[in-house]
């Protein structure tokens, strides 16, 4: 949550609109009478919103009315944390067919839920050379293959050559 629930003696105001836990609005009562019933109940006095003069209170379990705002949160976050998300796949020159296999397995579970993937091959020294960089452009491309029997890509950026290596970004179509 953001910003911490107001409740009880933390209210400052001199009036409050009323809600009982029921959800029946009761009107604008004084704070120390809202206090009171409450404490009667044996709940607590929650500040829903300080927004409108006088604030809204509603008389309940502060914890249950806490975890209920963190779980709206979550609800209303969902899986698009990864929407727009880029992650970074690194090949090496000598990688072996099943790491690409696992690298593979790896990127698609990260297209699934609505990312961007870069992958990048790492070219040290002399495999930096023309004829040894399409050695690894090879690499790239059996691991865009394996990834494309198991779902459409889309080629967001193409194969380029980098100072460090090669480099494209992918998302699933």
């Amino acid at each position: 949550m953001n910003k911490k629930t107001i409740y009880n003696n933390q209210i400052t105001a001199k009036e409050v609109r009323l809600v009982n836990e029921e959800g029946v609005q009761l009107g604008v009562v004084p704070k120390d009478e809202a206090l009171a019933m409450a404490k009667e109940k044996g709940l607590d006095l929650i500040q829903v919103t300080e927004k409108v003069v006088p604030p809204v209170c509603k008389i309940g379990d502060y914890g249950k009315f806490v975890y209920s705002q963190q779980k709206k949160e979550r609800k209303m976050g969902g899986d698009k944390k990864h929407a727009g998300e880029v992650k970074v796949i690194r090949l090496t020159y000598n990688i072996s067919d099943n790491d690409i296999e696992t690298r593979v397995s790896t990127a698609e579970k990260f297209l699934l839920k609505g990312g961007k993937i870069k992958i990048h091959l790492v070219l040290k020294g002399r495999q930096n050379a023309v004829a040894l960089s399409d050695f690894g452009k090879q690499k790239i491309n059996k691991l865009i293959e394996s990834l494309e029997k198991r779902l459409e890509v889309k080629i967001e950026k193409p194969l380029s050559k980098e100072p460090r290596g090669l480099s494209m970004i992918i998302s699933k179509k």
